[in-house]
């Protein structure tokens, strides 16, 4: 009996795998990612900045790395660059780039690979500089699946997992490069070298 539930399965959803193959999933994730988390992320960069992107305030300081900047008498400019300057420049930027290059399904496996790193910075510092409470931080296993850090970010973690490995698929700027690039291959004649 588990093999004729099996196979009537394949027979219905084969069809419908093979249709959504190399294109759907990477559209899919790209646009609930836009849906769920491009303005979360824009919005809590552009708090970063001080009136325009090429000026990172004392803001990004204060929300990246609270006691680094107590440590240094609450003046953003006496933090040492390498590396807490270097930590606040690449969260701060990269809060910004790395959502829109997701989107736009352009260097999509290292944007994802980006934002999986981001993720893990950005929950250790919640935890460790924030002081993030244990209902904040949550546990896997229980009976509640709210917590803002272990259960929410542990599906952000799976949709970047599944970008950096899949890719944003072929209705995406790394998808039109791909089909250009192989265009271009099967064009070009053969050469065999000197005879």
């Amino acid at each position: 009996m588990p093999s004729a539930i099996h196979a009537l399965t394949d027979r219905i959803t084969g069809p419908i795998e093979r249709l959504g193959d190399g294109w759907l999933l990477g559209l899919l994730g790209r646009l609930v990612f836009a849906g769920v988390l491009l303005m979360y992320f824009l919005n809590s960069a552009f708090t970063k900045f001080d009136g325009g992107p090429f000026s990172v305030s004392d803001a990004a300081y204060f929300q990246i790395i609270p006691p680094i900047v107590e440590a240094a008498g609450y003046d953003a400019s006496a933090v040492p660059f390498f590396p807490w300057g270097l930590v606040v420049l690449l969260g701060t930027y990269g809060e910004v780039i790395l959502p829109i290059l997701l989107v736009l399904g352009l260097f999509t496996r290292l944007s994802a690979l980006g934002m999986l790193i981001f993720i893990g910075v950005q929950s250790y510092v919640d935890i460790a500089f924030h002081g993030a409470d244990a209902a904040t931080v949550g546990v896997w296993f229980d009976n509640l699946s709210n917590a803002a850090i272990v259960d929410q970010r542990a599906f952000w973690a799976f949709l970047f997992v599944h970008l950096a490995i899949k890719g944003g698929g072929a209705v995406s700027i790394d998808g039109l490069i791909r089909r250009r690039r192989a265009a271009r291959a099967e064009e070009e004649p053969v050469s065999y070298g000197a005879a």
